[in-house]
Order: C-alpha cells, then structure tokens, then sequence
C-alpha cells in the first residue's frame, strides 16, 4: 500500500507535461486514444510502485530516503521542464553534467524555490511520517509476479499501439518521473565511458609557406540566424556588419542543440562519434601559433599553451568591458604582431547570447531595444520584451564582429580572416519552447539555425559560391587559408576556391 501511495504520488504531481504531450498526440475522444492513454497511465503507476516495492523492501529506511531524493530531483526536472520546455534525454544530461556554477546560478528563482518546496520537500516530509509494514517474503514475491502480469497483460491488449509508443519514445521516455533521469544518465555515463577519452592523434601535416596569415575564428553560444539583419530580419541587428566589404554569410544548420556537441563538430574534422584532436591542438602541434579566449565553457580538452579562460582575462582586466564578451578583444592586435609564427589562429569562444539572463550579456549601451525581459522564467515575459533581450545580445554580437574586424583591418602585412558561427540557435518562446537543449530530431528550426560569416581581408581568398554549409566546413577552411598541407584536408569541404 505504502509503494502504491507513493507511486500515485509520483504520477499525480511529476507527470503533468507528460499528460500534456500524449493529449496532444491522441485522440482521447476516440475509444482506442483514450484506452491508449488510462494505459500508460495505469503502466506508469504500476512501475512505479513495483521499483518502489523493491526497492523499499530491500533498503528499508535507506529506499525511504531514495524515493525522497526522487521527488527532490523531479521537482527541480519539472520546473525546468514546465519552464523551458525541454527533455530529459541523454544530451539533455550532457548539459546538466557539463554545466557549472556560473550558469546553473543564472536559473535561481522564486519559481523553483517554490516548485522544490511543494513538491518535494513536503511530499518528502510526508513520506517519513508514514509507517511501512512489511510483508513476507511468499506475500512479495506473489505481489511482484501478479504486478508484472498485469503489465504484461496492458502491453498486449495495447499491441496495435505499439508503432505510436515507438514513434514518440525519446519524448515520452523524456517524461516519465523519475526514470527520464535516472536511465538517461546511466546511458550518458556508459556512452562516455565507451568514447575514447584521449583525443585520437591525426596524421602530421606541414605548412606549405612562409607568408604572414591570421585566422580568427569567433564561436557564438546561442545565436540563431533568424534574428541576424544580414539574414533579412526585420530589426536593424547588424548595423556595423552589413556595411563592411568582402563580408559573408551563409545558411548552416547546427549539428547539434547544446554547446559541448555543437563545439565538437566545430573543431572537428569529420562527423564522428570518435573524438579526435581537434583543429586548435592539431594546428598548434604542427607549428601554427594557437591563442584560445574564452569567457565560455564546453569545448573538448585545449591543450596549446596559451589558453585564457575568463578568470585569467578579468585579471587581467581594469576597465568597464571585464563582466562582458569584450574582454576577449582586449591585447588582440599585439598579441598577432609579437607572434613569432607566420600562421596564427585566435579562437574567441564567446557566451553573448546564452539565456536566460539574456540583458546581463550586453553593456547598457546596446539596450537598443526595449523594453527587455528580466526574469529568468522566461514564460512571464511578453514575446516581444523577451525578443528585445535576445536582439540586443546580437546586437551586441555584431560590435564583437565588427570590432575583430576593424583590428585585422590594420594589420596590412597579414592575409587576415575573420570565420563566426555559433554552436546552436535558441528558442525564443515558439511552440512554447525555450533557450535550446531539444534532440537535434525533434528539435525545432529555431534551435539547430544558425550563422556563418565570414570575412577576409583583400585579395585574399575567394569564397565558393556554391556550396552547402556546415559547422565542419571549419576545420578545414581553417587549414586552407592558412596553408596547412595534411592528409586529412578535405578540399570539398573548404570555403574557398582553390
């Protein structure tokens, strides 16, 4: 009785998206939705309370206290849940594990100090008020076997909905309290356990000549390509961009919806599931000089000399630009000039456009746009305050770009490139999703639509004018216009002409 309460609990106060997105789904009007749905209702609850038995019946005071834990974690899954619309998928993993204090701290609210109070604290409380008395062993093992016979018995007499349970799986397995967690993170630890942790060496290469050539690759965070003026947005986003000459930009989709695959497949040099040393290692181990800034997090192992992450470059900092992406342009030209290499690639990994503290990654002087929103719960913002935030971090993103450019621009005795793009886009409240995180295949074009400028001093290079675009025309357009000869350079996929 004690397993079943707590199971009904659980699917009473944690399920509520869940409901939400089989409704929208299903029929439930018709007689064959609605039984689809009393049974994975009925399934949920009987699960539930079979793990829960077991568990109670084996750890006692300790299951107790694992169940408590339980409704702690789907209390904080269902505000972020219900509050940006994501899924606790295996990725979705990857982002919590890879966050860190800095952006984790930016989600604090009222909100979900509420939803922790409610429904977990005080359903936890509940729990321990409540006595367990405990059946025998012949009682148990009766009650699990009748248990699994009625599961057994939902699943066949659901059997011609077994292709709809199939086809919206990652979804509903997303949903389910708490196992969307607890299986996804299972599976997120056995796959990076499976992943080679050592970054797989690729074969040398060697530089083809002696001319001065810098490359400085500028990697957004969140920025989708919709809300970029060069793009045909509405808003004047780019006034600074669309005025420089041998500017361009093309369509490119994101690989993935979160910042640790979405660098990976920037710094890359194919599509793989391998890791393999990516483009600043690689460069630098064979001779070219590598500069990393970052006031950002989630790229694979930097092993150059020369990384700067944002502690080192606040210390470094004395002036009003120290809490903002700005602080990555600071020493740029004369870090190029007193290079001793011919070939230089500087890689600024931004954070301009990351929610939902939106206004705080922009200088007050960019607030061109308002009013902005300023919570954090996203959804208790109108539209158009929300999209006024998020404009003024692009904005604010084209002074970076433009600003990297008007530095290369006097640096004459260099063939000079500047290349952004950005990890993934963001969702702005559309189909009431948002920031970003969603499986790439379900993810909506908001979140995977994104930009790809480029610029290059002249008479350097020619661009392709035809030519489909991704995040791994990277690694190699990089290796191309700084002349890098490897055997792993893929002509198809540079940006320039031969």
């Amino acid at each position: 009785m004690f397993a079943l309460l707590f199971s009904a609990i659980n699917v009473l106060l944690y399920h509520y998206p869940f409901y939400i997105f089989v409704n929208s789904r299903l029929d439930i009007l018709n007689a064959n939705g609605f039984i689809l749905l009393i049974s994975l209702i009925l399934c949920a609850l009987l699960l539930n309370a079979l793990v829960f038995y077991i568990g109670l019946y084996v750890l006692r005071k300790v299951g107790k206290g694992i169940i408590a834990l339980f409704f702690i974690i789907n209390a904080i899954a269902i505000y972020f849940i219900n509050t940006y619309g994501v899924i606790l998928d295996r990725s979705m993993i990857g982002n919590v594990v890879n966050t860190n204090y800095e952006e984790s701290s930016a989600f604090m609210s009222i909100g979900l100090v509420v939803y922790l109070f409610l429904l977990g604290v005080l359903p936890s409380f509940f729990l321990f008020k409540i006595g367990i008395v405990y059946v025998s062993v012949k009682r148990f093992c009766i009650h699990i076997f009748l248990t699994l016979v009625v599961l057994l018995t939902i699943a066949y007499a659901n059997s011609p909905n077994w292709l709809w349970v199939d086809k919206n799986s990652k979804t509903l397995g997303g949903l389910v309290m708490p196992w969307s967690y607890v299986v996804n993170t299972v599976r997120f630890y056995n796959h990076k356990n499976k992943s080679n942790q050592k970054q797989l060496v690729l074969p040398d290469a060697k530089i083809k000549n002696t001319s001065k050539s810098v490359v400085v690759l500028v990697i957004g965070e969140s920025a989708r390509s919709s809300n970029f003026s060069l793009y045909g947005y509405g808003k004047e986003t780019n006034p600074l961009l669309s005025k420089i000459d041998n500017l361009h930009n093309f369509t490119t989709q994101s690989c993935a919806t979160y910042t640790t695959a979405g660098l990976k497949c920037i710094l890359e040099h194919k599509n793989t599931n391998k890791l393999y040393e990516i483009l600043p290692n690689y460069l630098y181990r064979n001779g070219v000089d590598v500069i990393w800034k970052t006031t950002n997090w989630g790229e694979p192992e930097v092993t150059v000399p020369n990384f700067q992450n944002k502690q080192k470059l606040r210390t470094d900092c004395d002036s009003g630009i120290c809490d903002y992406d700005e602080i990555l342009l600071n020493d740029l030209e004369n870090e190029i000039i007193t290079s001793t290499k011919d070939k230089i690639l500087i890689v600024l990994h931004t954070s301009t456009s990351h929610g939902p503290t939106y206004y705080k990654k922009y200088p007050k002087a960019f607030e061109n746009f308002t009013p902005v929103c300023k919570s954090v719960e996203l959804a208790d913002c109108t539209e158009q305050e929300l999209i006024n935030a998020y404009d003024n971090t692009i904005l604010y993103t084209d002074y970076l770009l433009a600003n990297v450019i008007s530095r290369l621009q006097t640096l004459e005795e260099y063939q000079s490139a500047m290349l952004f793009i950005s990890d993934h886009g963001e969702s702005l409240g559309e189909n009431n999703l948002y920031m970003h995180g969603i499986p790439a295949s379900l993810a909506p074009k908001e979140q995977l639509d994104i930009p790809f400028i480029v610029w290059q001093s002249g008479g350097s290079r020619a661009l392709k004018t035809d030519q489909d675009h991704s995040q791994h025309n990277v690694f190699h357009s990089v290796l191309d216009f700084l002349a890098v000869d490897s055997p792993i350079f893929d002509e198809e996929m540079s940006i320039y002409e031969k």
